[in-house]
């Protein structure tokens, strides 16, 4: 039957000469698979930016239960990046955070209020004109509510690793703070912060293991 959803792509594998297997987080079912033909080579008939990580989309789609692969028939951009592209700073803190939901976002379940954050989570990041610097910490904090095990209160995500009561206040600002809001914090700190953040999502979320685009993001989020 056909389908109309949201998604967010979470990752694209090529399949055969001009094929690809796109995954994509749908607000209707969750984490799905898709395979669009004819996206590579100089024949394509779609095109294949459509498919890059974390492009927001509007579907209709084919969909039966316990398939593994399904196909789309229809597919637009929600929200095509004006800044994430172009600006170095959020294009490296959006390849830091693809890692993070390909590693985190597995279950099915609140698959609609979970598709909706990412949507508007990242849209807010493409139109964010100041704060940049710390939209990964909030980001970080937000999806774990999602995934089920956002902490009440700083001694719970600390987990008694923090010692600096600096870094503890900025914390508990972090719990309760939106996107466009600033919070003054130095280089060393962003780090420590985000280093607990990494070690809480360790702690409860399975084989999260070591990020490859961490050293990046620390480089450049300064």
């Amino acid at each position: 039957m056909l389908y109309k959803t949201n998604g967010i792509v979470f990752r694209l594998t090529n399949y055969g000469e001009t094929s690809i297997i796109v995954n994509i987080f749908t607000s209707a079912f969750g984490l799905q698979s898709y395979i669009v033909n004819g996206v590579r080579g100089r024949s394509k008939k779609t095109n294949l930016a459509l498919y890059q990580p974390l492009t927001l989309l509007d579907l209709v789609v084919y969909h039966r239960e316990n398939a593994s692969i399904m196909r789309i028939k229809d597919v637009k951009c929600i929200h095509p990046y004006q800044s994430i592209t172009n600006d170095f700073r959020k294009s490296t803190i959006a390849l830091f955070l693809n890692e993070v939901v390909n590693r985190t976002v597995k279950e099915q379940s609140h698959a609609k209020e979970l598709c909706e954050f990412l949507i508007q989570s990242f849209i807010s990041l493409d139109l964010l004109q100041s704060n940049v610097e710390n939209f990964h910490l909030i980001f970080l904090i937000r999806l774990s509510q999602h995934l089920g095990f956002r902490p009440s209160e700083v001694g719970e995500l600390s987990g008694g690793w923090m010692a600096d009561e600096q870094e503890e206040k900025i914390l508990s600002k972090l719990l309760t703070t939106n996107y466009t809001d600033s919070i003054t914090m130095t280089n060393v700190q962003r780090k420590n912060i985000l280093d607990l953040l990494l070690r809480f999502y360790v702690l409860h979320s399975a084989n999260f293991g070591e990020l490859k685009s961490l050293s990046v993001i620390r480089e450049i989020i300064q």
